[in-house]
Formats: C-alpha cells, sequence, structure tokens
C-alpha cells in the first residue's frame, strides 16, 4: 500500500512512524517548508497520546527533552487557587502527561521517520497544489516542488492531509471555505529561561473572564535551583484597532506592547511580566479554530489533525488528538484490505470525538473554571467551595476528560493499536 502525507508536522509524522510499526513502508511525507526547524513554542500532549508515543518506542527519547507534567492549577486574577488536579502518573495513569516545545518533539519524530523509514520519506519544499481520484481509486497528488525543478508528480493508494489549519487537501475538498474563523482574542505566545515555579512540574492557567495566563516548565534544571525553559501563553480579547490583516498574523511583537494589560498577574511564586520580558520577544497569534465538518474522507483521501479539526487551544487537545488520529488510521489500513473501507473507519472513530472537543473548547473547556470564578466572585474570595462546590470543579474536569478519551480508564484499559507484524520464515 503507498500512502501519502501532506505535511511533516506532529501529526503526520506519527503517521508515518505509526504506519511503519504496522508493517505499511511505502509512506511518503511532503513538507511545504524548505527546511524543517524546531520552531514554535509549548505544548502538553495528554496521557493517551503519550501512550501512543510509547508503543512506538520513542518515551525515552521525549522523557530527556521534556517535563512529566505532575500537576495542573487554576487561580484567578488574586492568585487565588481554585482547583488543583494531579496530571500523568500522579492521576493514576500508566503513562505520563508531557509539557515540551513543539521543535523538540518534531525534530525526535523527524529523526525516527528518516531512521526508520529511510532519508527518503520526507520530502520538503513540496507543496500540494491539487489531486485526482482515478477510477480505480489511486490517487494522483500535484506537488508544487522547486528543489525538483518546479513540478512533482505522486501516485498513491491512500493520500491524508495533515497540513494544518490552513491545509491544501482540506480547501482541495472544501473549496471556498475561506480563513479561519477568528473569535475576536488575541495570543501572544513565547519562551524563558528562568528558576522553576512552585514544584517545577506543574502547569497553571490564571486569570480572569478577559485575560488569561497558561505557564509551565518545558525542561528539568542541569542542577538545582537552575533555570528551566518555560512556556507562557497570554490571551485578552484585541481592541478595534488592533484587527491586523492577515499578513500580519504569527508576528514577532515586543512585550511592552501588551504586558500593560497583564501587569497585575504578579504572584508570589510567579511573576507573569518578568517571565515575558525575560523571553526578549512574544508571537501574537489569533485565536482561532476551524468549523467542523461533516465528513473528512473522500474514497482514498481524508484528512487528519488540525487539517480536520482544528480547535481553540484549551484542554491542551491540538497535538494530542493529532497522535491519537496517526495512530488510530494505521491501524484501520493495517486492518482493512480495502484502503477506502479504512479510511472509512478511521473516520467513524476519530471524527464524533474531535467534533464534540472542537464544540467544548468554544465553550472555554476546561477553562471555563476561571470563568466561573470570576462571575461569581469578582472581587475574590477566601474558600473557593463557597463559590464553586468541590463537586462542580471535578465534575467540569472529569466530564472534558471523557469527552476526549483521555480519561483514566479509557486510556489504561482500552485494547492498544499495535498491529502484529508478520515476519518471513516465523510463524505467528
Amino acid at each position: 500500500m503507498r500512502v501519502l502525507v501532506a505535511g511533516a508536522g506532529i501529526g503526520g509524522l506519527t503517521l508515518a512512524l505509526s504506519l511503519h510499526a504496522a508493517g505499511i513502508d511505502d509512506v511518503r511525507v511532503l513538507e511545504a517548508a524548505p527546511e524543517i526547524r524546531p520552531l514554535g513554542v509549548g505544548l502538553n500532549i495528554l496521557p493517551n497520546a503519550v501512550r501512543v508515543l510509547a508503543e512506538l518506542g520513542l518515551l525515552d527519547d521525549l522523557t530527556t527533552v521534556a517535563v512529566c507534567t505532575g500537576e495542573l492549577s487554576y487561580y484567578n486574577r488574586f492568585g487565588s487557587l481554585i482547583w488543583n488536579e494531579p496530571r500523568g502518573r500522579s492521576a493514576g495513569y500508566r503513562w505520563p502527561q508531557l509539557s515540551i516545545h513543539r521543535g523538540r518533539l518534531q525534530m525526535v519524530l523527524l529523526d525516527e521517520v528518516r531512521r526508520r523509514l529511510g532519508d527518503a520519506a520526507v520530502v520538503t519544499d513540496a507543496r500540494v497544489r491539487d489531486f485526482d481520484v482515478r477510477a480505480d481509486d489511486s490517487v494522483r497528488t500535484v506537488v508544487d516542488h522547486p528543489a525538483a525543478g518546479g513540478v512533482s508528480e505522486f501516485d498513491a493508494d491512500v493520500m491524508v492531509g495533515a497540513d494544518g489549519i490552513n491545509s491544501a487537501v482540506r480547501s482541495a475538498l472544501y473549496p471556498g471555505e475561506g480563513e479561519p474563523p477568528w473569535n475576536g482574542l488575541l495570543v501572544w505566545r513565547g519562551s524563558a529561561w528562568l528558576p522553576p515555579m512552585l514544584n517545577g512540574r506543574t502547569m497553571i492557567i490564571a486569570g480572569d473572564e478577559r485575560r488569561r495566563a497558561v505557564v509551565y516548565p518545558m525542561s528539568l534544571p542541569a542542577a538545582p535551583g537552575a533555570p528551566v525553559l518555560m512556556n507562557w501563553a497570554l490571551a485578552r480579547p484585541a481592541a478595534e484597532q488592533e484587527r491586523p490583516a492577515r499578513a500580519d498574523w504569527n508576528r514577532v511583537v515586543e512585550p511592552d506592547s501588551f504586558l500593560a494589560d497583564f501587569a497585575d498577574l504578579r504572584f508570589d511564586w510567579l511573576d507573569v511580566p518578568e517571565l515575558v520580558r525575560a523571553g526578549g520577544e512574544a508571537f501574537l497569534y489569533p485565536m482561532v479554530d476551524r468549523d467542523s465538518l461533516p465528513r473528512w474522507t473522500f474514497g482514498p483521501v481524508t484528512l487528519l489533525g488540525d487539517a480536520a479539526h482544528a480547535m481553540y487551544p484549551m484542554g491542551s487537545n491540538g497535538a494530542t488528538q493529532s497522535i491519537v488520529d496517526a495512530r488510530v488510521l494505521a491501524y484501520c489500513l493495517a486492518r482493512q484490505a480495502d484502503p477506502v473501507a479504512a479510511l472509512t473507519e478511521y473516520e467513524q472513530q476519530r471524527r464524533p470525538v474531535a467534533t464534540d472537543l472542537q464544540e467544548r473548547n468554544r465553550q472555554l473547556g476546561p477553562e471555563l473554571v476561571i470563568s466561573l470564578a470570576a462571575r461569581r466572585a469578582p472581587d475574590g474570595f477566601t474558600d473557593v467551595h463557597d463559590v464553586i462546590p468541590a463537586a462542580e470543579l471535578a465534575e467540569i474536569s472529569e466530564r472534558y476528560a471523557r469527552l476526549g478519551g483521555f480519561d483514566v480508564a479509557t486510556v489504561n484499559d482500552r485494547p492498544s493499536y499495535d498491529v502484529p507484524v508478520a515476519v518471513p520464515g516465523v510463524q505467528p
């Protein structure tokens, strides 16, 4: 079976490794960028996706460049604790939650794809222009490929669009969809080296209904008290004059251009403005997603990750769900003789989960607890349970985990997506 993957991001590279593990080696990953570099900021990978990466043999490599997150804490704008919950192994999962720089994760995946499938498996400077499905259900894909003289063509039995929120494959399937919808929030992101906060393994989300700060460590200290790489993200609604043109998104901005609106987020255990200034620069993003789709699969062509279900960055589910998509898709392809039937099965398993998460993230996901605290106690509280009962806080968290398939029971007890691979001369 020949599989062509558009996009060498987290989902596309995980798919290549998952296909290889399932005995499908004729895989080509097309990446539009001329060079794959370790760009981006932080990601949290939940245990359901870490299980996938562990079963692919990557956990040891990843834990050397990540933090195994031990807890998640929500605070109001005064620094008062709203809700704290254990995460990863501390919560009873058999696998950790990982806080990691996106570029580091991508490089681990890329190195393994090249090692296991060969250097030719990843083709850079190759942007999908168009594709045609033939009568025999094979796919011919036309690619703008300057490194090969202009244009290349690739034939495959399966075409997977894993090329992100502005997916060329999705655009071909849904022409005229337009730009990703924006909810009016601006997000500034960056990283900085500072001494660890709290216990060194805590992710925090703090603020009120209008402003949020998300901070977590992505590395462990080389020695006690030594600096660690901290990820930070700040969000607030945009003023009318702050609505930049589409071409201005994801640009570098000076911290002083926005920090005045977050100046009071200073706590005994974290000074948010100090953290941001320590990084020296910030990247401005819109908070955008994609509307859910009625279908991902069209014959031998399907979508994966952000191309299928881009969602607001709440609940740590963007990269997490892309990784799970990849593993399920490889599992279906390995178990079905008919690729079209396999893609249909993949969509039946994955689209309902992703669609529900997209909708729940538009309703703030588990970060709803911060909004509830701000509405019910705008001037702060002495005991959070006077404002939000403990049972209500727990139910918000547990309901979201069940919705996304990453509650403890589901992650620990579900059957593996490993597929036995026949070895010549060895009886199964």
